[in-house]
C-alpha cells in the first residue's frame, strides 16, 4: 500500500464554505480486518462560499421542486469551487507539500438530499442520497485522481450512508485505557463513541440532531448575522424552558442508532416553527438564540447518556469536540454543564492535535486513501450496513 499525500475536501450541511485538509497517510497494521494507517496533518485551509453560490446551495437543499437545469449547473459550479479551493491550498502550502506534490483527492461534495430510511417512490421503497460537485472538473484542473460519492455504497449494503467520519475517529483516537467520544458539531451534530480498548465493531456512532443549523438560521433571520460568533449572543439571552421542553419531545431524539439527520429534519421549516414557539414566550432575539444553543447541548447530552454511555467501559471519558460548534463558548459551556456529571472531560479537538475545522476534511482524505487501496471505509456498527464496503467512485485525471 502506497504512502500518499491526499487532499480531503468537505462542505457540510451549514453550506458556509469549503474545508481542505492536506494529509500524509502511511500504511499501518491491521485490526479486525481494517487497515490502521498513520496520518499526519500537513495543513488545512477554509474557504467561504461566494454569496451567490451559497444562496443557490441553500435554495436547492430546501426546494420542494426545482429544475434539472438548475441542478446540473449547481453540480458543475460546485466542482469549480472545490477545484479552486484545492488549487489555492496547494499554492499556499507548497513548502509543506514538498516536491512530491499531491497524489489523490477525496471530495465529499455538497449534500443536497439525504433520505436515510426507505420511503415509497414510483412503486418501490428505498433510501437514497445525493452529493453534488462534479469530480471530473477537479481531476482535470489539478491533474490528480479524485474519489467522490462516498455514501451510496454503504446505503446499497443496507446502511444509512452516515456517519462516515468514525473510521478517522477510530484510527486517530482509539485508546487502550480511556474511553473517547468524538463529537462533531457542524450544521448537524454527530458523535462517535469508542470504549477503552475497543475493536472497530464496538464503535457506536450516530447523528445526535441539530448542531449549528438552527442557531445559525435564527441568528441570520433575527439579526442579519451569519452565525453567533463565540456564542456572544446566546450568553446575553435566557433559555426558554417551555420551548426547550417541547423541542426535546421531537420523535427523532427517541430513535435508536443507527440514525442520521439533515436539513430534511432540522432545516429552515423546523427553524421557522422553533422561532414561532420562542416568540410566544419572549420577543428578545438573544433568548431565541440561547434556547437554540441549549437545544443542541441538551440533545447531544441526552443522546450520549441514552445510547453511548452504556457501552463505555471506563467512567472517565475524553469528550472531544470538533466542528464550528467547538468555537462557540456558550455551547461548550452548556455541554460541559450537562456532560461532566456523566464522567466526561469536555475539550476541543485542538487539545488532541487536530484542529476542529480540519477534522471532517481529513476524514475524507482517509476514506479516499482506503478506496484507492480497495479497503472498506464504513464501520457497519455506525451506519447499520450489513458488511464493510469499499466506498466512493474514482475519477481519473
Amino acid at each position: 500500500m502506497k504512502a500518499m499525500t491526499v487532499a480531503g475536501v468537505m462542505s457540510g450541511t451549514s453550506a458556509d464554505g469549503i474545508d481542505v485538509a492536506l494529509v500524509r497517510i502511511v500504511a499501518g497494521e491491521s485490526d479486525s480486518g481494517l487497515a490502521m494507517p498513520k496520518l499526519t496533518l500537513l495543513a488545512h485551509q477554509g474557504f467561504a462560499f461566494p454569496a451567490a453560490l451559497r444562496k443557490s446551495v441553500l435554495a436547492a437543499m430546501n426546494a420542494r421542486s426545482t429544475s434539472t437545469a438548475e441542478l446540473a449547473r449547481l453540480n458543475w459550479r460546485l466542482g469549480m469551487a472545490y477545484a479552486d479551493a484545492v488549487e489555492s491550498t496547494i499554492k499556499s502550502q507548497k513548502a509543506k507539500l514538498g516536491s512530491a506534490g499531491l497524489d489523490l483527492i477525496g471530495c465529499h461534495g455538497q449534500t443536497l438530499f439525504h433520505q436515510a430510511r426507505p420511503a415509497a417512490y414510483a412503486g418501490r421503497r428505498f433510501a437514497c442520497t445525493w452529493q453534488a460537485g462534479e469530480p471530473a472538473l477537479i481531476a482535470a484542473r489539478l491533474g490528480v485522481p479524485v474519489v467522490s460519492n462516498f455514501r451510496p455504497a454503504d446505503m446499497a449494503a443496507g446502511g444509512q450512508g452516515a456517519p462516515l467520519v468514525p473510521l478517522l475517529d477510530y484510527v486517530l483516537f482509539a485508546d487502550a485505557l480511556r474511553g473517547r467520544v468524538l463529537q462533531n458539531i457542524g450544521g448537524i451534530a454527530n458523535l462517535t463513541a469508542i470504549p477503552a480498548a475497543a475493536t472497530a465493531d464496538q464503535v457506536v456512532a450516530f447523528d445526535t440532531g441539530p448542531g449549528n443549523m438552527v442557531i445559525d438560521a435564527l441568528t441570520q433571520q433575527l439579526l442579519g448575522k451569519p452565525f453567533d460568533r463565540n456564542g456572544a449572543i446566546a450568553r446575553g439571552g435566557a433559555v426558554l424552558a417551555p420551548v426547550l421542553a417541547t423541542a426535546m419531545r421531537n420523535p427523532y431524539f427517541r430513535l435508536p442508532p443507527p440514525r442520521t439527520a439533515g436539513r430534511e429534519q432540522f432545516g429552515s421549516e423546523y427553524a421557522t416553527r422553533f422561532l414561532a414557539d420562542c416568540r410566544r414566550h419572549s420577543r428578545k432575539p438573544a433568548d431565541a438564540i440561547a434556547t437554540a444553543t441549549a437545544l443542541t447541548a441538551a440533545t447531544i447530552a441526552q443522546s450520549y447518556k441514552r445510547y453511548a454511555l452504556p457501552q463505555m467501559k471506563s467512567h472517565a471519558v475524553d469528550y472531544i469536540v470538533s466542528g464550528g460548534g467547538a468555537m462557540n463558548a456558550a455551547l461548550m459551556s452548556m455541554l460541559a454543564e450537562r456532560l461532566e456529571p456523566l464522567g466526561c472531560l469536555v475539550a476541543a479537538s485542538e487539545n488532541f492535535g487536530l484542529p476542529a475545522e480540519a477534522k471532517e476534511a481529513a476524514a475524507f482524505a482517509l476514506l479516499a486513501w482506503q478506496t484507492w487501496h480497495h479497503l472498506p471505509g464504513n464501520l457497519p456498527s455506525a451506519t447499520g450496513a450489513k458488511r464493510p464496503m469499499i466506498l466512493g467512485q474514482v475519477t481519473y485525471a
